[in-house]
C-alpha cells in the first residue's frame, strides 16, 4: 500500500506516472482500494484543493443522429424511447442554462446531436452563447456539436465559447468495435481544431463497453496526447434499444480504480464524474470526489441523474467547496428551501413518490435510482424533464 503513496509522491515531484503504473492501479485488489484512492487524493488536493467544479448540460437538439455509435441512445437505428426534438429556441436555451447556474454550475455545456453542425447551426449556437454570456459574463460555456469543419471553431471562439467537448470515447484499438460511421482519427482531428482555435479541449472516455484494462490506459494516454484540459469519465448507460443494452461489466470498485488511473496519468487535469456515475459508482460516489474534482449536476442528455440536492449534499458532506460559490452549504440550503417553497406553491407533496413506474421500454422498475430487483443493477430512466419538455429540470 505504501507503493501507491510513494507513486503519488513521485508524480508530485515531477516524475510522470507510466502506463505500467496505471495498469498496476487498474489491476489492484479490492483490499488496496482505499490506499489507491488516498494516493490519488494527494494529487487531486495538490492541484485543485477542496474545490469541486459543477457543470450543467443543456441538450439543444435531441435524437435522430446519423452516426451509429453503439453506446448512444441517439444513434442511427436506436429504438430507445428518448426525447426527440429539434433545436431549442434561443431564449429557451438561455432559460435552461439559468437553472444550472442557480444550482451552482460555473460551466454550461451546450450539446446537440448529429454528426456535426452546419455553418447555420454554428451561428445559431453562437447567438445562444452571446445571450447567455451577456446575462452572466462569468459563466464558462462549453459547446459539444460533433465534428467541426474549417473555421467553425474560430467562430465559436469569437462568440464567447470557452471550451469544446469531443470525447475520444475509447482506445483507438477498440474504436471499430463501437462505431463504423467515423474513425478515432476523425475525433482527434476535431479536438485538434478546437485547441488550434483557442478553445479549451474537453475530451474524455466511456468505460464499460467491453474494453480491456490495457485499452483503458491506451485511451487515457491518447487524452494526454491531445492535451485535454478537462476529462469527463462516462460509465456506460446501457439503454434498451441500443447494441449495448444489458451490458453491465463495471463494479463500483473498478470505476474508482479507473478514476484513479486517470488522475495518476493526468494529475493536473480537470477530472469529471459524468454519465452513469449513479448507476455504476453507486454508494462510492462521495469517495470518488476525493479523486475527481468535477461533476455534472442533475440530469444528462437523455437519462435522468440523481436529485440535484443529493449532488450538493455529497459535495457539502465531503467537506468540499464549489468553484465560483462563496459557501457550498449556503447554496445547498438555499436550493433546498427554494424547492420546498416551489412545491408548496404548486401543492406538490414534498416526499418523493416511491411508487413503481414503467419505463418507456416497458420494464417495471422502482423509482429513479433504485436497484432492479434481483439483478443488482440500476436500469436507466429516460429523461422526461428539462430541455425539450414543459417540466422543470433537475437542477
Amino acid at each position: 500500500m505504501d507503493r501507491y503513496y510513494s507513486l503519488a509522491g513521485q508524480v508530485l515531484a515531477g516524475n510522470p506516472a507510466t502506463a505500467s503504473d496505471a495498469l498496476e492501479i487498474l489491476s489492484s485488489p479490492d483490499e488496496d482500494l482505499t490506499a489507491v484512492v488516498a494516493a490519488a487524493a494527494r494529487l487531486r488536493r495538490a492541484h485543485f484543493g477542496n474545490l469541486v467544479k459543477i457543470n450543467y448540460l443543456v441538450n439543444l437538439k435531441s435524437g435522430l443522429c446519423p452516426e451509429d455509435c453503439s453506446y448512444c441512445s441517439q444513434r442511427l437505428g436506436s429504438e430507445a424511447e428518448i426525447l426527440k426534438y429539434p433545436w431549442l429556441p434561443r431564449d429557451e436555451a438561455k432559460r435552461q442554462a439559468e437553472f444550472g447556474l442557480a444550482g451552482g454550475a460555473s460551466r454550461v455545456c451546450l450539446v446537440a446531436s448529429g454528426r456535426g453542425p452546419s455553418n447555420r447551426d454554428v451561428e445559431r449556437v453562437s447567438g445562444m452563447v452571446e445571450e447567455i454570456k451577456a446575462a452572466t459574463p462569468s459563466v464558462e460555456v462549453c459547446a459539444c456539436l460533433g465534428f467541426l469543419k474549417e473555421g467553425q471553431a474560430h467562430r465559436l471562439k469569437e462568440a464567447g465559447v470557452d471550451a469544446y467537448n469531443h470525447n475520444l470515447n475509447t482506445a483507438e484499438s477498440h474504436y471499430s468495435d463501437i462505431c463504423s460511421t467515423h474513425t478515432f482519427a476523425d475525433r482527434v482531428d476535431t479536438v485538434d481544431q478546437a485547441r488550434a482555435a483557442g478553445l479549451s479541449p474537453c475530451s474524455g472516455l466511456i468505460v464499460g463497453m467491453g474494453e480491456t484494462n490495457e485499452q483503458i490506459i491506451e485511451a487515457i494516454e491518447s487524452l494526454r496526447q491531445v492535451d485535454s484540459d478537462s476529462i469527463p469519465v462516462n460509465f456506460l448507460i446501457p439503454f434498451d434499444g441500443t447494441p449495448l443494452e444489458g451490458t453491465y461489466t463495471l463494479t463500483p470498485q473498478h470505476c474508482l480504480r479507473i478514476l484513479c488511473a486517470v488522475r495518476f496519468l493526468c494529475p493536473d487535469r480537470e477530472l469529471r464524474i459524468a454519465g452513469g456515475r449513479e448507476m455504476h459508482l453507486r454508494s462510492l460516489q462521495p469517495m470518488s470526489l476525493h479523486v475527481a474534482n468535477s461533476l455534472f449536476l442533475g440530469d444528462y442528455l437523455t437519462s435522468e441523474g440523481q436529485a440535484a440536492e443529493e449532488d450538493l449534499d455529497m459535495i457539502v458532506d465531503g467537506g468540499f467547496e464549489i468553484v465560483g460559490t462563496d459557501n457550498a452549504r449556503q447554496l445547498r440550503d438555499r436550493l433546498k428551501a427554494h424547492r420546498v417553497a416551489h412545491q408548496a406553491a404548486l401543492g406538490v407533496a414534498q416526499t418523493p413518490d416511491t411508487s413503481v413506474s414503467t419505463l418507456p421500454c416497458g420494464k417495471q422498475v422502482p423509482a429513479v435510482g433504485a436497484e432492479h430487483a434481483g439483478a443488482e443493477i440500476t436500469i436507466p430512466m429516460i429523461r422526461r424533464r428539462g430541455a425539450g419538455t414543459a417540466v422543470s429540470p433537475n437542477a
